[in-house]
């Protein structure tokens, strides 16, 4: 899917304030939005709520440059932050950010995990995928911007785990963590053994501990008896 295909209609907007933006979605069913960044002045934006709504139903929009159609002229954006409504499905506010083809933009990219169902921890240990990470930042010139990155299960046994540093990134683009030092190298998800084994595991220790902890008590016992 190419980035001319995420395009929105919005308006400049000049009624500012939060009673405003409150009439705005109530009476017009409109959301407020700003573009911001780049060498030009913040815009206040208005955008149909019904638009960036059936947008963001689509992962995409997320990781792609955004043509903002703001009356005849067309900007060219990235969506940097999303308010929701915390119990109703609605959009709130929505902040931009321009791009410039020669400027470096950070971006939180999706991850795809494939092969989980193939992967070895899973088909012969009979394990499970724990997922920590389900995006990354990741910083790149807009032309190098991926739609998502993959993450390869495959080969992964129970106790091994993906980190970035693992994570093959297109080329032109780099882990925003990782840009920081080794220290940041997160965990993206990790195989898991199956449940009975951690149990057993558990047990285990618990038994070595009671052992341990009895033959503490027979020694005191013991030392005891001889005074």
């Amino acid at each position: 899917m190419s980035a001319e295909e995420f395009a929105l209609n919005c308006t400049v907007r000049t009624d500012l304030g939060k009673g405003a933006s409150r009439r705005l979605r109530r009476l017009n069913n409109d959301i407020p939005a700003v573009l911001y960044g780049g060498d030009k002045d913040p815009v206040s934006l208005t955008i149909a709520h019904k638009d960036i709504i059936k947008a963001t139903e689509n992962e995409a929009f997320f990781s792609h440059i955004i043509t903002l159609n703001v009356g005849k002229k067309k900007e060219k954006a990235v969506i940097k932050a999303l308010q929701r409504h915390p119990a109703k499905p609605f959009i709130l506010h929505a902040d931009f950010l321009r791009v410039s083809d020669k400027q470096a933009i950070t971006v939180n990219v999706p991850l795809h995990f494939i092969n989980e169902e193939k992967c070895q921890g899973v088909k012969l240990g009979g394990g499970s995928i724990i997922k920590t990470l389900n995006e990354i930042e990741i910083s790149c010139l807009p032309k190098d911007l991926p739609e998502y990155i993959e993450v390869d299960m495959l080969e992964l046994d129970i106790g091994d785990s993906v980190h970035l540093s693992d994570i093959s990134l297109p080329e032109g683009a780099t882990s925003v963590a990782l840009s920081h030092g080794e220290d940041n190298d997160l965990s993206v998800a990790t195989v898991q053994a199956p449940r009975t084994e951690v149990e057993e595991e558990v047990e285990g220790d618990a038994g070595e501990a009671d052992a341990e902890a009895g033959d503490s008590a027979a020694e005191d016992d013991a030392g005891d008896k001889e005074d």
